[in-house]
Order: C-alpha cells, then sequence, then structure tokens
C-alpha cells in the first residue's frame, strides 16, 4: 500500500515533481553556463578590437605627429609602436628625416578623425584609419592641411599590439 499524504496524495507526485523540477534546474544551469560563455566570447572579442584601435590611434597620430624640435623624441615614439620592416624601414630613414625635417622646420600636429578595424584574429589586424594634420615648414609658415587615408596591419607581440606596415591608400 503507497504511503499518503494528508489529503490523500500519493508519494510518486511528489517524485515526479522532483525529477521535473531537478531536470529543469539542470537545463535552466546548463543555458546559464552557455549564455555567460557567449557573453565572455563577446566581451574579450570587443575588449580586444578597443585594444587594436587604440594602438592603430595611437601609431597613427605618433605618424603624422612630428616637430622638426623634438623630431628624437616624436620618431622614437613611432618606433616604440612598430614592429617588423615598418620598424626597420623608419629606423633605417630617420638620420635622412631627421635632417630633412630640421632643414625644413617642419612641424606636423595630426589628429586621427576615424578608424576601423577591416579584419583582426587573436594575432593580427588590418585598420584602416583617417587622419588630417596641419603642416607648418619654411615653404608654408602659415601651415596647410594634409590628409591621411592609412592602412596599418598590426601584430599582437608581448601583449601589446604594434605595427607592422603602414600603407597610404585612397
Amino acid at each position: 500500500m503507497a504511503a499518503r499524504w494528508p489529503h490523500g496524495m500519493k508519494l510518486k507526485r511528489p517524485r515526479r515533481l522532483t525529477a521535473a523540477l531537478v531536470t529543469a534546474t539542470a537545463l535552466t544551469t546548463a543555458l546559464t553556463i552557455w549564455l555567460s560563455l557567449g557573453l565572455y566570447a563577446q566581451h574579450e572579442t570587443d575588449r580586444r578590437h578597443q585594444d587594436i584601435l587604440s594602438a592603430a590611434r595611437q601609431s597613427a597620430l605618433n605618424f603624422t605627429s612630428l616637430d622638426y624640435r623634438h623630431y628624437d623624441r616624436d620618431s622614437a615614439n613611432v618606433l616604440a609602436g612598430a614592429t617588423g620592416d615598418f620598424k626597420k624601414q623608419f629606423a633605417a630613414q630617420t638620420q635622412q628625416l631627421t635632417r630633412l625635417v630640421a632643414t625644413n622646420r617642419s612641424v606636423s600636429e595630426g589628429q586621427v578623425l576615424e578608424a576601423g578595424i577591416v579584419r583582426s584574429d587573436e594575432d593580427s589586424a588590418r585598420v584602416l584609419v583617417v587622419a588630417d594634420s596641419k603642416v607648418t615648414n619654411t615653404a608654408a609658415p602659415k601651415g596647410e592641411a594634409r590628409n591621411y587615408r592609412l592602412q596599418l596591419d598590426l601584430v599582437h607581440r608581448d601583449g601589446r599590439w604594434l605595427t607592422s606596415d603602414v600603407e597610404f591608400v585612397g
């Protein structure tokens, strides 16, 4: 004879109810874990994209902001955010550029207007950057506007995004 609750209900129903609750709890827990992992992955992707854009903006700003009075510092800023062939090429031209910038008393004040990621993965990215600068020198003492459309390739090295190539586009 089956045991009964005070109102005549059999114990089998609470077992079914318990099984249903356990199943619902397991499904809810699995769904919560799955959604949490998805949110974490999206957060990591967003953070990586922000890091990439920040590095690309800074690299473009360094590249378009050069002052003959502080060219050693300014070129060192470019090199600090560079790697690979771009770093080698820029370093190889630094001595010649230093003379050219000093002779012309060149000052370029850059401003990054927009940047967008074309593609990215864990270790590399391509970013398009729109930048403007005001350039003053002996030929243009009142200054002239320059517009730059740059394609920057970046690589992730030692926890930092570094520029490995710069191309003028458009």
